[in-house]
């Protein structure tokens, strides 16, 4: 496939192609804030569903390169082709498995539906082969539909609030306009769909399964991602049908907290994780506005975290080898905390108050957020020449 200049095709929070350099070097930068030297690792062997992007690519690259963790990644991701480049994830698996290469620590990466039993079952396969026993487990899914493996339902994410309809601010990420947006309840089937495909039906699956198999080493450590959130956001997330599905995952994990500590002696906890930008996140009613408020804040107080940085606090302090998860009374892992400080959360109440989209740009960070969002697919990356044509087909070491 000959190299070509990779323009960007995004529009509002769609983006349908992603540029290999850029996507490699964000991943190293990444490395880089978390790396310590081979006499510093303690090793350890680490699985991560939903391993390309975002707190999953993250938690990849701060198990590995913060201590020296082999890893298993499981993806969905998409190859280039002669239509268009690969997506994002691809690239960034990619990265990591020539840095891991390099740096002497086994990475391998499966691409393929998490939520199918042919992926499930070759993952099983490569972990005896390539680990032998899983430490740690990031459950890190995050999809628009799920294929239920037993009844082979399709079951699609709805992003609707429940009971009543709910008017609140959004901005049009096309246009910067700050408009009002009335979000519809959700039916019942709604609900239980958004629960089936986000819920915690597979992380009990995959657990079952990893017990099963005997490759959960004594006293590993299993992770899932939620999000609490402002209450401004609430009415759409976290008492919406997103957050049904979160607190489903949140008692699904408690459940299997106590199973993994009579069986192993092991963890199974919630990290509860600050907002940063993701496609998904980005076509929530609300949050895109609350985002661009709430960093602007926080990088004025100094306290602005991406997902690395909060990954290495996660692996530094909760995960890595010899570590036991910090929990609160819910039993939740509080990477959060920053976020929701209260003169933080004063301030963004205060402007989100007080936005309109003439001062957008002057009380919020919305084109910091625009930045990060573009950099989800390499692109806006500095140092990076976008008019010098690239390799896009990339394989996967």
């Amino acid at each position: 496939m000959p190299k070509e200049i990779v323009d960007p095709r995004c529009r509002g929070h769609i983006c349908t192609n992603s540029h290999p350099t850029g996507c490699a070097q964000l991943v190293q930068r990444q490395i880089e804030a978390v790396r310590r030297e081979p006499p510093e690792w303690r090793g350890g062997q680490l699985l991560v569903l939903g391993a390309s992007t975002g707190y999953g690519l993250a938690s990849r690259i701060a198990g590995a390169f913060g201590h020296g963790m082999n890893s298993v990644g499981v993806f969905l991701d998409r190859p280039a082709s002669d239509k268009r480049t690969a997506s994002a994830g691809w690239y960034n698996s990619a990265a990591v498995h020539r840095a891991a290469q390099a740096a002497g620590l086994y990475a391998a990466g499966i691409n393929g539906d998490a939520f199918s039993d042919e992926i499930l079952e070759q993952t099983l396969r490569q972990v005896r082969d390539g680990l032998g026993m899983v430490d740690v487990l990031v459950y890190s899914l995050a999809a628009p539909t799920r294929t239920d493996p037993v009844t082979g339902t399709l079951h699609r994410t709805v992003l609707r609030t429940i009971g009543r309809p709910v008017l609140t601010k959004n901005v049009d990420l096309a246009t910067g306009v700050v408009q009002d947006v009335t979000i519809e309840p959700a039916t019942p089937e709604d609900i239980a769909n958004t629960v089936a495909v986000m819920g915690g039906a597979d992380l009990r699956r995959w657990i079952d399964a990893l017990l099963g198999a005997g490759l959960l080493a004594r006293g590993a450590r299993v992770v899932a991602y939620s999000y609490m959130g402002p209450r401004v956001t609430w009415p759409i997330y976290r008492r919406g049908t997103i957050g049904q599905a979160k607190e489903d995952l949140e008692r699904t994990a408690a459940e299997l907290h106590e199973r993994l500590a009579a069986e192993i002696g092991g963890h199974c906890r919630v990290a509860m994780c600050k907002s940063v930008v993701t496609q998904a996140s980005s076509a929530i009613p609300a949050v895109p506005l609350y985002m661009s408020l709430l960093f602007k804040v926080m990088k004025a107080a100094g306290t602005h975290e991406g997902p690395i940085e909060q990954m290495a606090r996660l692996f530094d302090g909760h995960l890595g080898p010899g570590r036991a998860p910090v929990v609160d009374a819910e039993g939740f892992i509080r990477l959060d905390d920053r976020e929701l400080r209260p003169e933080i959360q004063h301030e963004v109440a205060f402007r989100w108050d007080t936005v309109h989209t003439a001062n957008l740009r002057v009380v919020s960070d919305y084109d910091g957020y625009q930045h990060y969002f573009r950099q989800l697919f390499g692109f806006d990356v500095p140092g990076v020449d976008y008019d010098a044509p690239v390799e896009t087909d990339v394989a996967l070491p």
